[in-house]
């Protein structure tokens, strides 16, 4: 095992390995350390592109939102084009994946993303993260993994929290723009295991000519004993968080003076959201292998106000929107791996069955500062799946060991609409097949080859649709329940230079089509067929105990893989993505980071004729730790000010007094401006 700045990459794990260490360079005000009860650190790690990250590390790092400590994982940007309190938009190896669509998140054994939801599918908000109780974060790039499905055909990302903290701590920050922070966090022994207990609060306003108003609340319980291979834990979690928003606006309504760079074009654009789970795990170790088992269940509500098209819909009352989710979700997950031989080889065989089932209400509304004029639809869905997996593993001598498995999901929907024509049930599956083969080392190198199917779920709505919700006498489209990919890669990891890793992946990813039911509307746009494949480049370097270097780049190639006049490029699909970053400090004095993004232009259509300007930021964070376990820390947020766009978009939208049919426009939301957050930690 190797490690370098708190990121550790496996080259084998046994089932039995312990959890990742928070060592190396330290750059956290807040982060207690800690032990973590599972995590991705138990099973191995088989893909150049794969890796865990330890808290230490995910702490680190100065970022504006929860959500942006995701982009500890190489080649991950974690953006957002609206208010605070709603879900990030985020991208990778050439995608843009919305809120989610193919990028499968889980928080503690629970899942994050949510399908048939109201504003996108996949819609993953990871606003209730409270990132110092974060034990490990473990990644995959494609879809080559068993445990992975719905929504992981670009990666997938498991964070898990810890069960004990090393010290307490207490926290407050406060910061530019009424950014306020406080969080407290307390671990304990109670009879044979530990109790920790977890609470934070927070408001921000943001740079916005309307403030964002942000109020959140968030709270953990979880009780635990044991071990990570014999123990259990149960945990409760509590969020709820309300704001407005200021979206993207465009281009000409700066330029023409009628509103300015923060400004809004619809005020009463906002949200609200609340998320209460209970989970809990178990898992028990004997002579033959590991058994584990989870379980979960989640009430979550969201409410959303947004108008992105202001009046081409309706030049009278606008065109604003409010999309309502309230659902109830529950599943599990149950494993067992079992340690043999095959021929006196050393071998494990794994199998596991995964389930989850939502009761939906969805809801689509006419608005008009956010009062109710009309509804598009109101619908019940009922959605549940089931999937099984399987995986052989076998180091057939010193230098080569396989992976051979496979994965199949079976998905049922039943669709009640407020618009008859559109209710339905609907039933697909899916088998894809997970390959993979690590040859070495050689001379401290490693070499993987992988090769897996994955796919995405669409909205169920989507699958039983025959009208249009809007417009009833236009029929539409079905879409397919399940998107098929395919997804192959080459890489290398290297380790010849003390506390230097280095590993590079070439990749490919095949989607049959990419049709996405639109929440925004109600109706369900198709897509075409697309291929990805492009290069992937990561280094770590732990100089010293005190000091860590990272730098790591992706360049994708995104196209249509059909042909059509419009043209070939994927839409918002990015480039290059790059990043780079420096962070020293122990455990007492100085310490720091600064962390160097670059997030490049993109087509915004198809032909390429239209695209969006890169985006380039400089983070900072300098404290000091004193001996009695207070520390004081400074982030600075955007460092040189610049004047970049989160996320542009392109699409026609309508000012008062233009034609009807709208103007064509580049849509942005903008980089906040400099800000500074002063952090005051006690950790006893």
């Amino acid at each position: 095992m190797a490690q370098a700045a708190g990121e550790i990459r496996l080259d084998e794990i046994e089932v039995a390995a312990p959890p990742p260490a928070s060592t190396g360079a330290a750059a956290s005000a807040g982060y207690p350390g800690g032990i973590t009860g599972i995590g991705g650190a138990l099973r191995p790690v088989e893909a150049a592109s794969a890796g865990v990250i330890s808290g230490a590390a995910i702490n680190s790092r100065p970022v504006t939102r929860p959500g942006e400590v995701l982009e500890a994982v190489p080649g991950l940007i974690v953006t957002q084009h609206s208010g605070e309190g709603k879900a990030n938009q985020f991208f990778l190896r050439g995608f843009n994946l919305d809120h989610g669509t193919d990028i499968a998140i889980h928080v503690d054994g629970m899942p994050v993303n949510m399908r048939t939801h109201a504003h996108g599918q996949g819609y993953a908000d990871l606003n209730f993260l409270i990132p110092e109780l974060v034990g490990a974060v473990e990644f995959h790039k494609g879809p080559y993994f068993v445990r992975d499905g719905d929504f992981a055909s670009a990666g997938s990302v498991r964070i898990d929290y810890l069960d004990k903290l090393d010290r307490n701590i207490a926290l407050t920050t406060l910061g530019s723009f009424g950014y306020r922070r406080g969080l407290s966090a307390a671990s304990v022994p109670l009879g044979a295991g530990n109790l920790l207990v977890a609470g934070e609060a927070q408001t921000y306003d943001g740079p916005w000519v309307v403030p964002d108003a942000l109020r959140k609340l968030n709270g953990v319980a979880r009780y635990s004993q044991g071990t990570a291979t014999d123990g259990f834990a149960v945990t409760g979690m509590a969020y709820w968080a309300k704001w407005n928003a200021t979206n993207q606006i465009p281009e000409r309504a700066v330029s023409e003076g009628i509103i300015g760079r923060y400004g809004t074009l619809d005020p009463t654009d906002g949200g609200d959201t609340g998320r209460f789970s209970l989970s809990g795990r178990w898992s028990q170790s004997d002579a033959g292998g590991v058994t584990r088992a989870s379980a979960y269940v989640i009430r979550y509500q969201m409410n959303l106000w947004n108008n992105f098209t202001y009046f081409l819909n309706d030049p009278v009352n606008g065109d604003q929107f409010r999309q309502r989710d309230s659902r109830v979700l529950g599943g599990g997950e149950i494993s067992r791996v079992f340690q043999g031989d095959l021929f006196g080889l050393p071998m494990e065989n794994e199998i596991g069955v995964q389930t989850r089932t939502d009761d939906i209400r969805v809801g689509l509304f006419n608005t008009t500062a956010r009062q109710y004029r009309s509804t598009v639809l109101d619908d019940r869905v009922l959605e549940a799946s089931a999937a099984f997996y399987y995986e052989n593993r076998v180091r057939w001598t010193d230098w080569l060991r396989t992976s051979v498995g496979f994965r199949a999901d079976g998905y049922y929907a039943d669709v009640r609409s407020d618009t008859p024509a559109n209710s339905g049930k609907a039933r697909d599956g899916i088998v894809n097949p997970k390959l993979g083969a690590v040859f070495g080392p050689w001379l401290d190198t490693e070499l993987y080859v992988n090769y897996g199917g994955g796919f995405h779920s669409n909205d169920a709505r989507g699958v039983t649709a025959t009208v249009d919700p809007v417009s009833p006498l236009f029929n539409i489209s079905r879409s397919p329940f399940l998107v098929p990919s395919t997804g192959y890669e080459v890489g290398i990891r290297n380790r010849s230079i003390g506390g230097l890793e280095t590993s590079l992946a070439l990749f490919r990813l095949d989607f049959a089509s990419e049709n996405l039911f639109q929440g925004d509307t109600g109706t369900t746009e198709p897509s075409r067929p697309t291929r990805r494949f492009g290069i992937e480049w990561s280094n770590h370097y732990a100089v010293t105990p005190w000091l860590a270097l990272e730098g790591d780049l992706t360049i994708t190639n995104a196209r249509f893989s059909d042909r059509d006049p419009v043209g070939q490029r994927v839409p918002e699909a990015p480039t290059t993505i790059a990043s780079a970053g420096i962070t020293f400090g122990e455990g007492l004095g100085w310490f720091g980071s600064l962390r160097f993004r670059y997030f490049g232009p993109r087509p915004l259509i198809e032909d390429n004729s239209v695209r969006s300007k890169p985006t380039a930021l400089l983070n900072g964070r300098v404290g000091y730790n004193f001996d009695n376990g207070v520390s004081l820390s400074l982030d600075v947020l955007n460092l040189t000010n610049a004047k970049a766009d989160q996320i542009t978009y392109y699409y026609v939208s309508r000012l008062p007094g233009e034609d009807a049919a709208g103007v064509a426009d580049r849509h942005f939301h903008p980089v906040e401006p400099t800000a500074v957050r002063l952090t005051l930690a006690g950790r006893f």
